[in-house]
């Protein structure tokens, strides 16, 4: 796998072409369709990359695919770009990497939520808003439950987590004792 500095560097080239354009949005989108469609074809994912195939082979098939596309001349570039630097692995760490240069750009926090239950009608929303005013930033959340939990909920924003748990609290107690 291809390093995490490597995969931020596509990237940030991608987006700053996508700035200076106008259209970093498409290609984020663009991006997140070829991510899906990697990810769903097994069999086109691994001949992309292993280089056990011969490079003009994978070429012809990439080159069959995105002429059934829509992506943009830019989008293809890179993608061919990949390939021929056998870096066609590091896509998805690419995506990641576009979704947070997108996401500060637009000012939005991803926000994980981590409940030992599900939550009840109007929870999320209510806990949304309130993320929105302590960053200041409209939140996205993607919601897990995790049984070990015990109770409570767990939020993740970047580097900030808030511990609101069951088992934090037991274990503050314990601290408190000690």
């Amino acid at each position: 796998m291809i390093g995490s500095r490597v995969s931020r560097r596509y990237a940030k080239a991608l987006f700053s072409l996508g700035q200076e354009d106008g259209n970093f949005e498409q290609y984020g989108r663009e991006l997140f369709e070829f991510v899906r469609f990697f990810r769903e074809n097994e069999d086109f994912r691994k001949v992309m990359s292993n280089p056990i195939f011969a490079l003009e082979d994978r070429k012809k098939i990439l080159e069959i695919v995105l002429d059934k596309s829509n992506f943009s001349g830019l989008m293809k570039n890179l993608l061919h770009l990949l390939l021929d630097k056998s870096r066609m692995e590091a896509i998805e760490a690419i995506a990641d990497h576009y979704s947070g240069l997108t996401d500060a750009a637009s000012g939005v926090a991803r926000a994980e939520i981590i409940t030992a239950m599900p939550l009840k009608n109007g929870a999320l929303g209510g806990i949304e808003k309130s993320l929105e005013g302590l960053t200041s930033k409209k939140i996205k959340t993607e919601v897990r439950e995790d049984k070990d939990l015990i109770g409570g909920i767990v939020v993740r924003i970047g580097d900030l987590v808030l511990d609101g748990s069951v088992r934090a609290q037991l274990e503050g107690l314990k601290e408190s004792f000690s």
